[in-house]
């Protein structure tokens, strides 16, 4: 898809890969509408780059689909989704103040995976009455981690959410299809973000030690890199990519 002229919205785009994703987009001529919370810099963001802000809460569904409505109005479409909002907790499934509880085990699940499906059931609704170009009408990325696929010690929470959004991208590929809308997860490993910020180099070095190259925590742009990728290229569809470095999760 041609991301010149094109009306998206980035979901976090207030900070991290999310902004960065943003700034790109409207870099390449994107319409960008920037959808976080109202405490977040996102106007300030969306005004930088030209864009528009819309408050939201994702775990607030009817609230959350209430604002993306909005945006998508005032954008005037919907042709790309990037949604890189979410977060995780470390609990053991048995610790030593006994079983992990049920009500974080929801939360998390609500904040990553559930929120996410629910924004997507909403991006395609809005995509699919966009007039297509080559066949194709909107394009949906998500954001899951290697968690998915090797989760460690205290992440089974994240883990679990993580793996359904990477596992949901080739279904909703599949049920989207014939409205020619493309839906891919990416996977990063750990990323420079506003949750790492205050990482000292001598505690990053040993969580990226098992990295083949480069030995370091993503960049944000480097993850706005491949979203857009994913845009340009429609043979890009139903699976979920790792930004990893070549990196593994060791258990701990």
């Amino acid at each position: 898809m041609n991301i010149t002229g094109k009306k998206a919205v980035v979901v976090g785009g207030a900070s991290g890969m999310g902004r960065a994703t943003a700034e790109a987009l409207a870099a390449a001529g994107a319409k960008v509408a920037i959808l976080d919370r109202e405490t977040s810099d996102g106007k300030e963001i969306a005004t930088d780059i030209g864009g528009i802000f819309h408050p939201i809460d994702i775990t607030d569904f009817e609230g959350a689909e209430q604002a993306l409505g909005n945006a998508v109005t005032e954008l005037g479409g919907l042709h790309i989704a990037v949604n890189t909002a979410g977060g995780g907790s470390v609990k053991k499934t048995l610790g030593r103040n006994g079983p992990h509880d049920l009500d974080s085990f929801r939360k998390i699940i609500d904040l990553n995976l559930i929120s996410t499906f629910n924004l997507n059931r909403l991006q395609a609704f809005h995509m699919s009455s966009n007039d297509p170009e080559d066949e194709e009408r909107g394009v949906i990325v998500n954001t899951s981690s290697i968690a998915a696929f090797e989760g460690q010690i205290g992440q089974v929470a994240y883990s679990a959410a993580k793996a359904g959004i990477a596992a949901m991208a080739l279904v909703m590929a599949r049920d989207l299809g014939p409205q020619g809308i493309r839906v891919v997860a990416i996977a990063p490993s750990l990323f420079a973000t506003g949750a790492t910020a205050k990482f000292t180099d001598e505690q990053v070095a040993p969580l990226v030690e098992d990295a083949a190259f480069p030995k370091r925590m993503g960049r944000p742009e480097e993850y706005a890199k491949l979203a857009l990728a994913v845009v340009d290229n429609p043979m890009l569809n139903g699976q979920a990519l790792r930004l990893d470095a070549g990196q593994r999760f060791a258990p701990r």
